[in-house]
Formats: structure tokens, sequence, C-alpha cells
């Protein structure tokens, strides 16, 4: 009987694991089109908070390398014409470990509350994304980037990476964040009990 339970576990991981994949994939893919005012905003974070509280940190961690590898294939063309093993680098790292990180914050948080595991993965993930993104910048970028922020007037390197590439956009992405994951784990614990 407990090896049948483990065989059904791995199972419903993998299912889930395979349709979050999908839809990481999906909405990185369509999230220019998803705006917030004058912002794009990128939902592809959700998924991976979600594969954290539904799977575990593996999932989260697999989910996070495929937003890296989409992104490399749909977003990356600016970076890639500087440094293509900068970006390469810079955006699967990114993702990886956004993925990573809110999969092991939200194991560390659950058994005090899943909720409250649930919103700080949804918060550790955007800010590990964006961290690991601002680095990369530096490390790979740092001339490019000076010539992009004089060009748009900043006369600081530091706010213009601050300002003028992650700004406004970070913020609304750290709030969709907050608010959805666990809104739709909320959702999916109900269906849950409703269906047993």
């Amino acid at each position: 009987m407990g090896k049948k339970r483990a065989n059904s576990e791995v199972t419903k991981k993998l299912a889930i694991g395979g349709i979050l994949t999908a839809l990481v994939v999906v909405l990185q893919m369509m999230g220019s089109f998803i705006k917030f005012g004058p912002f794009a905003i990128s939902l592809v974070l959700i998924p991976i908070v979600l594969g954290a509280a539904l799977c575990d940190y593996k999932v989260s961690t697999w989910l996070g390398f495929i937003f890296g590898a989409v992104v490399l294939f749909t977003d990356a063309a600016a970076f890639l014409a500087i440094s293509v093993p900068g970006t390469i680098i810079t955006v699967l790292v990114k993702g990886t470990l956004c993925g990573l990180v809110a999969g092991l914050v939200y194991k560390l948080f659950e058994k005090k509350n899943r909720y409250l595991a649930v919103i700080l993965a949804a918060i550790a993930c955007p800010l590990v994304n964006t961290g690991v993104f601002l680095l990369g910048c530096v490390v790979f970028f740092l001339d490019t980037i000076r010539e992009w922020g004089a060009a748009g007037g900043f006369t600081n390197i530091a706010q213009y990476l601050i300002v003028g590439m992650v700004g406004i956009n970070f913020l609304v992405e750290l709030s969709v964040n907050i608010v959805l994951s666990p809104v739709v784990v909320r959702l999916l614990d109900f269906s849950k009990k409703i269906n047993k």
C-alpha cells in the first residue's frame, strides 16, 4: 500500500509539474501582451511559486529553469547581441535560482503556515529573479548599460538599473505575485475539499 501511495504522489507531481511547465511557457511567451497601464506584466513567476507549494523545490527549480530558457529564446535579443555567454548565464541562473529559492522558502515556512509560506515564496521569487538580473547586468553588460543609461538621461548607472530597467515594473510584478499566488493556492485547496 505504501509503495502504491508513493507512486501516486510521484505521478501527481509529474502531472502538476507538466501542467505548470506548459503554463510557464505560455505565460512567458504571452507576457508582453498582459499590460498594467503602460507596463507589460509577467505572470510567469506565479506558476513557479505554485510549483513550490503544490509539489516541492525540485519542481519549482525546474519551472524556474524553463522560465529562463523561454526568456533566452524570446526576450533576450538585445543582451545576446552584446554577450552570448553572459546572457545565457544571467538568464538561466536568474530563472533557476528564483525557482529554487521560492521552493526552499516555501518548505522552510510551510509547517508554520501554508499561506504565509506561499506569500514569502511569492516575495522571494521576483526578488531573486530581479536581483540576479541586476547582478548579471553589472558583471556582463556594464559598459552597455552605462551607454543605455546615458542615452536615457541618467547620470548614475545604479539609478538607471533600478529606475530605468526594473523600477515600477518590478513593484507591480511583485505585488501581483504576492496577491495572486496565495489566492490560487487557496482556490486549489478549496477545490480539493469540495471534491472529497
